[in-house]
């Protein structure tokens, strides 16, 4: 077993998964090495999807197979994602079994479209939760309003659920109490919750690109110590939003109500750190790694990231219940007009039509494939 800062991170209480996947590297051994090194699990979307299918021809052998099966794009679309991820899935079933189902997961994104539409993400996440027919395989549901009813419903039949999409402490609060709610359901209903897992997904750098093109704006107009002043909070917004919420996340998962569930077996949902790749090339390569160091919680990286970490990263803890800090940041983003749960409100809207735009995108990239390998007469 190679002995890896990765590995040193999970011995710490922090795990980290890929935010990546595609056909290539569950072939070529590319997966299978990062496994080795330490990976603990993967999570998909459809922009990854999109850039896997139309950026290769990896997957124009088995287009040209399901178009002899099907018409319908969609039904291609669904063939091809569910394999990579049963397949993967099956490489970390060692893991999802070693860890006694802490980790080991694949996730799969929910159908964007249904981001608002509660009923119709239950029947969705309950047919493809039947047709990927893995137990370490988590539905990812964004955290609007809408979902989080959905949330509850899949939770409380077992299904394991990746709460996506989540920016402000609210949308993180609303998804434990879905998580709390759905278990409670699943347990009176003589399910076994020691096997019911979750997370909740927690976004991280489009905080900070968003907040500190603000700061940017402001700088330009002041000079001194209050330029001085915004210069200082550049950076900091997305990190002290994180830890706002994981003191939060501690605070839940240590109260009363939740050690009555755990009692009967129920597991806590993990906080997960998801985009976490550094956009402004004047920060560190692994800044939103290193600042999220924090027990009992997840961290998806891209695979530069990863690489960056195996590289020249450092296991040391940087999240605890004592968010004084963050909450001085909050305050005096505040306290120059820019509001954090405007910023993240805007950022769920914006991130829910960024996902339905490259689903839509991965469907026109399938339908092309399709005419062109398969051209109907």
């Amino acid at each position: 077993m190679l002995n890896t800062t990765i590995r040193e991170l999970a011995r710490f209480g922090q795990s980290i998964w890929l935010d990546n996947i595609n056909r290539a590297m569950i072939n070529n051994g590319q997966l299978s090495k990062m496994i080795e090194q330490g990976l603990l699990g993967m999570t998909s979307n459809p922009t990854i999807f999109e850039k896997a299918i139309s950026g290769s021809a990896d997957y124009d052998e088995k287009i040209e197979e399901l178009c002899h099966k099907y018409e319908s794009t969609f039904d291609i679309y669904d063939d091809l994602t569910i394999r990579d991820i049963q397949d993967a899935a099956d490489m970390f079933l060692p893991v999802y079994q070693s860890t006694k189902y802490l980790d080991g997961y694949v996730s799969l994104e929910i159908n964007p479209k249904l981001a608002y539409k509660t009923q119709e993400t239950i029947e969705e996440g309950k047919r493809l939760y039947e047709k990927v027919n893995r137990p370490n395989v988590m539905f990812k549901v964004p955290a609007t309003r809408e979902g989080f009813d959905a949330i509850e419903e899949l939770l409380s039949c077992g299904i394991n659920v990746n709460t996506t999409l989540i920016f402000s402490l609210q949308q993180y609060i609303d998804t434990a109490q879905a998580y709390l709610r759905g278990i409670k359901r699943f347990i009176k209903s003589g399910g076994d919750a020691s096997k019911a897992y979750s997370v909740a997904s927690v976004f991280i750098s489009r905080i900070d690109t968003a907040v500190d093109k603000m700061l940017e704006s402001s700088i330009t107009k002041v000079s001194g110590q209050k330029e001085d002043r915004l210069k200082k909070l550049m950076g900091k917004a997305a990190v002290a939003n994180t830890h706002l919420i994981y003191a939060r996340f501690l605070d839940i998962f240590s109260s009363k109500e939740f050690k009555k569930l755990e009692s009967k077996g129920a597991n806590i949902q993990r906080v997960l750190w998801g985009s976490t790749s550094t956009k402004n090339p004047a920060y560190s390569d692994i800044k939103y790694v290193t600042e999220l160091i924090g027990k009992n919680s997840v961290n998806t990286v891209p695979l530069s990231t990863f690489e960056a970490f195996l590289d020249h990263g450092q296991v040391k803890e940087a999240l605890s219940d004592d968010a004084s800090w963050a909450e001085d940041v909050v305050l005096a983003l505040r306290e120059i007009g820019i509001d954090i749960n405007e910023v993240c409100t805007k950022l769920l809207r914006e991130g829910v039509i960024a996902f339905e735009n490259s689903f839509i995108s991965l469907l026109q990239t399938i339908g092309s494939k399709q005419e062109r390998i398969c051209p109907r007469a």
